[in-house]
């Protein structure tokens, strides 16, 4: 980003890769020698300015130890991956507000819209994920800042921050794109801040490890710190007994972990089942009951399809749907 006034990078020292800190202005209050190459004309994010950079003579200090830099900067990626996490929450709670706005004020055939059958499934199913992803990267923060006092914090926060930026940030796009068709047409104009967020949900994903680096690094944690995985079971396994499903998934999500593996290849298969492991044990403890039990029915039992809106049609969703509309309040 240009217009910080510090940056984090790497570069090849006499010992290796080492992790340097180049300040945006000197000592003297002159500009650092960063050259800016150009902007990058961005699908979206416009407002936040990227761009292509050249370090030439310029000042920067040593992080870490030398020849560690990989090692250092990842250390600082976690915060910043927590932030996505519970970003991407914030950005679906935003579309989410948006769409029931929306929904709930346009009228048509003598009702609002959001009392079509179709439209209330639609919106309950969004409130429904979009409490879920909340709830998990909320967790996610308070094991991250009891990691300095407690051994079971600091190996669950290691295992659940890549996990949770990994699924909100996945989620977020898929989940915008259904809120945004909540407006029909209107949702696809400019003036419409929904047009801003169809842009920004899928960067999230990008920024700060793809994907396929945050389920790596889940792995990384089961393989090369193995109380990660107990940490992990034991938060999960607190909420057995609550639902015939949910105890059914964490027998599954107990064989997945624990196969042996040579690969990645999985990595994406055990992240989607920790994920909803972790938001069923939350909304377990803080959701209402017609949220946890449908939840667990729909993402845990089977019984829900590839797209929002394909809940069983029962007469709670209307309650789910009013639920997340007094939490604008």
């Amino acid at each position: 980003m240009p217009q910080s006034d510090g940056f984090f990078t790497l570069a090849r020292t006499e010992s290796g890769v080492s992790c340097l800190f180049c300040p945006g202005f000197l000592p003297d209050g002159s500009r650092n020698r960063l050259q800016i190459q150009r902007l990058k004309d961005k699908a979206g994010n416009r407002s936040n300015a990227s761009s292509e950079v050249e370090f030439r003579d310029c000042l920067g200090w040593l992080v870490g130890e030398e020849g560690a830099g990989i090692k250092e900067i990842l250390s600082h990626a976690h915060l910043t991956r927590l932030d996505f996490a519970v970003g991407s929450a914030g950005l679906m709670r935003q579309a989410l507000t948006l769409a029931l706005n929306h929904a709930q004020s346009r009228r048509g055939f003598g009702s609002a819209l959001a009392e079509q059958p179709m439209m209330t499934n639609i919106l309950a199913d969004l409130a429904i994920d979009s409490e879920a992803s909340t709830l998990m990267a909320f967790r996610v923060a308070a094991a991250t800042d009891a990691m300095e006092t407690s051994e079971q914090e600091r190996h669950l926060a290691r295992v659940t921050t890549p996990l949770a930026k990994f699924w909100n940030c996945k989620r977020a796009a898929a989940f915008v794109v259904e809120a945004l068709e909540c407006h029909g047409g209107n949702g696809f104009i400019e003036e419409n801040p929904m047009a801003r967020l169809y842009r920004e949900a899928p960067l999230n994903a990008i920024w700060e490890g793809t994907s396929n680096m945050m389920c790596m690094d889940v792995l990384r944690a089961f393989n090369r710190e193995p109380r990660t995985r107990e940490a992990f079971m034991t938060e999960v396994g607190a909420a057995r007994g609550a639902n015939r499903a949910l105890d059914r998934w964490l027998d599954r999500l107990g064989d997945e972990a624990a196969k042996p593996r040579n690969d990645d290849g999985h990595g994406r298969r055990l992240a989607d089942l920790m994920a909803y492991a972790l938001q069923a044990s939350e909304l377990s403890k803080h959701a209402d009951e017609a949220v946890f039990e449908t939840f667990c029915r729909s993402r845990l039992d089977a019984d829900w399809g590839y797209v929002f809106g394909t809940l069983d049609p029962a007469p709670e969703l209307a309650g789910i749907m009013r639920r997340a509309t007094v939490a604008l309040g």
